[in-house]
Order: structure tokens, then sequence, then C-alpha cells
């Protein structure tokens, strides 16, 4: 099987490579090119390519993909609201996924962010580095004896657990029925003074009601490792541009809000449970085998 990976980072290209010793019907060409349908057409004599959560995997890419013969796709994570499966189940390609690759990594650094924004680590880095000792805004709560609420699912986000938690969590993939799912209407039945954190999606969050909310004091701390920004940043280093819009600049605007970059999956465990799934997706393909992983239209 000949498989072209897309936007290859140098650890996606070490853990690949590391792993694919022992699978030697697997031929891995690795592109730094990000998969949009202008570079769809590279894939034309491959079997599968492999793309990943930043990917456009939509009808027009797809459509690409398709004319140059490609049957399986292989995401090497665990989301795929990027990804028109509808539209490649119509062109006989089949989806493939990593799920649950290291759950622990994501909920450790969830519970990182949580810690971190509630206690101002981010602040006092940057004071401590200038020899500002002061502790004026700093003040933290204890998180002992507090209920923390982890979303997974749809509708909880509209029931009981908003109302009684004190952390609230969220560890649900996107779909039409989540989008959103953080607003203005759920944000006010939230208690006030409540700690948010995303490490999911960035669309389970509009934005402009978290800053509304964050802006009326409704939050003590929020955390995001993803927001709805992040499409064009996400693992890219952007530090010498002008960025288009003011979303990401107004949320660090905020004191008591850190974001980080999409780095929740980001473990030396969790790169090797990726590669090793993904490769084992693609073994189970050219047998015809079902892992138990593919993404298929209910």
């Amino acid at each position: 099987m000949k498989i072209l990976f897309y936007d290859t980072k140098s650890y996606d290209k070490e853990s690949f490579e590391a792993k694919a010793k022992d699978y030697p019907d697997i031929q891995i060409e690795y592109l730094k090119s990000e998969l949009v349908p202008s570079t769809a057409k590279l894939a034309k004599g491959y079997d599968a390519i492999c793309a990943f959560v930043s990917s456009d995997v939509g009808t027009e890419t797809i459509d690409v993909l398709s004319a140059c013969g490609v049957k399986l796709i292989l995401m090497r994570c665990a989301g795929f609201n990027n990804v028109d499966v509808e539209k490649a189940t119509a062109c006989g390609i089949k989806v493939m996924r990593v799920p649950g690759y290291s759950p622990e990594a994501v909920a450790e650094h969830a519970m990182a962010l949580a810690l971190a924004a509630n206690r101002r680590i981010h602040k006092a880095y940057v004071r401590v580095r200038e020899n500002d000792f002061s502790l004026g805004g700093m003040q933290g709560v204890n998180f002992y004896r507090k209920t923390a609420g982890i979303v997974g699912t749809g509708k909880i986000g509209v029931q009981e657990g908003l109302a009684q938690s004190d952390l609230i969590s969220l560890h649900c993939p996107l779909m039409d029925e989540t989008y959103h799912m953080i607003n203005r209407e759920s944000i006010q039945k939230m208690k006030d003074g409540v700690i948010l954190v995303n490490t999911s999606r960035g669309g389970l969050v509009k934005t402009a009601d978290l800053i509304e909310g964050i802006r009326a004091r409704k939050f003590f701390a929020v955390g995001l490792d993803v927001y709805e920004e992040e499409k064009k940043n996400v693992f890219e280093d952007r530090s010498d541009e002008i960025m288009e819009t003011s979303i990401t600049a107004r949320l660090l605007s905020f004191p008591n809000v850190i974001i980080t970059s999409h780095q929740g999956f980001f473990t030396y465990e969790a790169l090797d449970a990726i590669s090793e799934t993904t490769l084992n997706n693609a073994m189970a393909f050219t047998k015809g085998e079902r892992t138990g992983n593919e993404v298929e239209i209910e």
C-alpha cells in the first residue's frame, strides 16, 4: 500500500517512521503541504492518504481524491468533523480514524489548563521573569470539594450539569447537535465564577457569547486548547504575521484566560499510539478486515 502523508511535521515523520519498520508492505511518502482541493491531486498513484484534524477533507477534496484513485482516507486523529463522510462513501472511499489514542493525554492537559488558569500561572511566569513578585490579581480558588462537570455528550450541556458545576470541561465531538453548545443561553445556566476548559473542538463554544460572559465576570477562569479561529493557526508559526481577525487577541486580552495551541494530544505516548493505530487501519483495509475504527454513515 502506498500512502501519501499530508501536512507533515517533524514529530509526525519521526513517530510514523519508527513504526513503519514493522509494516514492510506499507510505503509512506511525506508532504509538508496541507490537504486542500488544490493539493489533493498529488495523491494520484497512491492507494491512501493520511490527513489530520486541520485538513480540508470536504466535498471538493474528496472529488479530486476519487479521481486520483484513492480508496482510503486515514485520519490520524479521533475527530472527523472536517470529513464529508457521505461524499466519501458515495465515491467508494473508506474513512478510518484513531479513536481514544490517548485519553490520558487530553485529560491531563485539560486539568493542567484548569489549574493554570485558576492560579494564573501564565501571568505569574511573565511577572517573575521581569522580577515582579507581587501577588495582585493572582488569587485563585481551591478545587478541593468543588464539583467538576465533564461534558461528553451533546445534550448534557443544557441539563443540571451546568448549574451544579464549579469546573466545566468539554470532551465532546463536534457535530451538528453540539455546535455552539456553549452559548449565551447555556452560559446563563452556569454558576457565577465557573471555570471553563475546552480541549475538544473550538466550534463547541460560540466565541462571541464566551467573550460576553467573560466581560460580565461570569467566568472565574477560562482555559482553551481549541477555539473557533484556530483553522489557519493550528500547528503553525505565525509570529511574524498580522492576524486576519481579532478573536484570539480579544481572548488573550483577558487576564483570566489561558490559550494553548491545540496540544492536548501531544505526548510521546499519544503519537506512538496514533502512528500504530493508523498503520494497523491501513493493513486491515488491505486485508478486507474491520477494526471498529471505520467512520460510516449511520
